[in-house]
């Protein structure tokens, strides 16, 4: 269903107008810059049907600063949804589901067959400086926790292992304030309304830097848990090491635990290699009890309690990489492995090729899960 049109025009006047506004600003204060991207997925539906879809998306930045001490970070993106995923249960089912956001910055404008347009304020944030304090407001990403595959402290923008565009994080609408305590050390404290009207999102966090050890502490009370965490991450010869740990207690229920442990080690040949264990104390062991409604809705992103990730990636030339990802549920012994090969063709295109698949029992997490092949081509400017 679509959404009411002044919906529509209103994320529309609210780019126009934030980026008609930096413009009026002098020129040199900011850096303007954006991407079209066009990705090809061939794949199944969750009745078994295959579909394909295009998705093209249009991103136009726009960050620096407008005035001594205050500066902008704007992103707006347009996206154009084409093929026949537009005609099945998956894409009517999640269409219409409303983002994880505070502030509702978006709209489609579009819908008619197999085109679907929306539009929407990815990031939308303004920052204040003076003295060694900084104070971030809007939409923003919050990167607290040191996981590539999961991170029990980053709640605000969590990671999932295997998304199709992993580089693609969900801003949070919220205020941040900074003060830099050092060369290597800062205080941090974050507000985000709830998107569900609920109790707000606040939390502090210290980080440091001692004897070579970067390290966190994290406090505060977020997605309806209150949490106590750290994080440490140093290097082991030549190798770096990373490890997180929090205990989470919901407001009706026993807390929990979740950690994790990680390695990353580049080779002199070119060769990268990352592998993470996870535990997840919210999770269950028993297939029957998997909260499949809470990872629909986005509350979580893991079922399980014991999961193993593997990183790869290669520099076959200077201008062609292969990277991997794998994920494996150890509990009910699924596993998701996302391959790509990625050629930079100009300085401002890449192209990319990949394969997704997924393996396990029909009721396992990533069983169930369909393959994937896709084609995708991204410009720079």
């Amino acid at each position: 269903m679509s959404r009411p049109r002044n919906t529509r025009w209103r994320v529309a006047l609210l780019a126009a107008g934030l980026i008609g506004g930096m413009a009026a600003s002098p020129a040199r204060a900011l850096e303007w810059s954006g991407s079209l991207k066009s990705i090809g997925l061939r794949s199944r539906a969750s009745t078994g049907e295959p579909y394909l879809l295009n998705l093209n998306r249009l991103r136009i930045e726009a960050k620096g600063d407008l005035m001594p001490g205050v500066a902008v970070d704007l992103q707006y993106d347009n996206e154009v949804l084409l093929g026949s995923y537009l005609d099945s249960t998956d894409f009517h089912a999640q269409k219409d589901v409303p983002p994880a956001q505070y502030w509702r910055a978006d709209a489609n404008y579009v819908e008619r067959g197999d085109v679907y347009g929306r539009h929407w304020v990815h990031r939308g944030a303004l920052t204040l400086s003076r003295w060694d304090i900084d104070l971030r407001l809007g939409r923003q990403r919050i990167a607290w926790g040191t996981g590539r595959f999961w991170s029990p402290l980053d709640i605000l923008n969590p990671v999932n292992p295997l998304a199709l565009e992993r580089e693609e994080r969900v801003g949070v609408d919220a205020a941040l304030l900074e003060a830099k305590l050092g060369p290597l050390a800062r205080a941090s404290f974050v507000y985000a309304p709830s998107p569900l009207r609920g109790s707000a999102n606040r939390a502090l966090q210290w980080h440091g830097n001692m004897a070579g050890v970067d390290g966190s502490i994290v406090g505060g009370h977020l997605a309806g848990l209150k949490i106590l965490g750290t994080d440490i991450a140093s290097q082991i010869g030549n190798a770096g090491v990373r490890a997180e740990a929090a205990r989470l207690t919901p407001q009706a229920g026993p807390g929990f635990s979740r950690w994790m442990v990680g390695a990353d080690y580049a080779f002199a040949n070119g060769l990268t290699l990352s592998a993470e264990l996870y535990g997840n104390g919210a999770g269950s062991r028993d297939l029957a009890s998997y909260d499949w409604v809470g990872l629909r809705a986005g509350r979580i992103t893991s079922l399980a309690t014991r999961y193993a990730g593997l990183y790869a990636s290669y520099d076959i030339t200077p201008l062609l990489k292969w990277s991997t990802y794998v994920a494996v549920n150890v509990d009910d012994r699924s596993r998701g492995l996302d391959t790509r090969l990625v050629w930079s063709w100009r300085a401002d295109v890449e192209l990319t090729v990949g394969l997704r698949s997924f393996g396990g029992g029909p009721r396992s997490e990533h069983g169930r899960m369909p393959g994937a092949a896709l084609a995708q081509a991204q410009w720079f400017f």
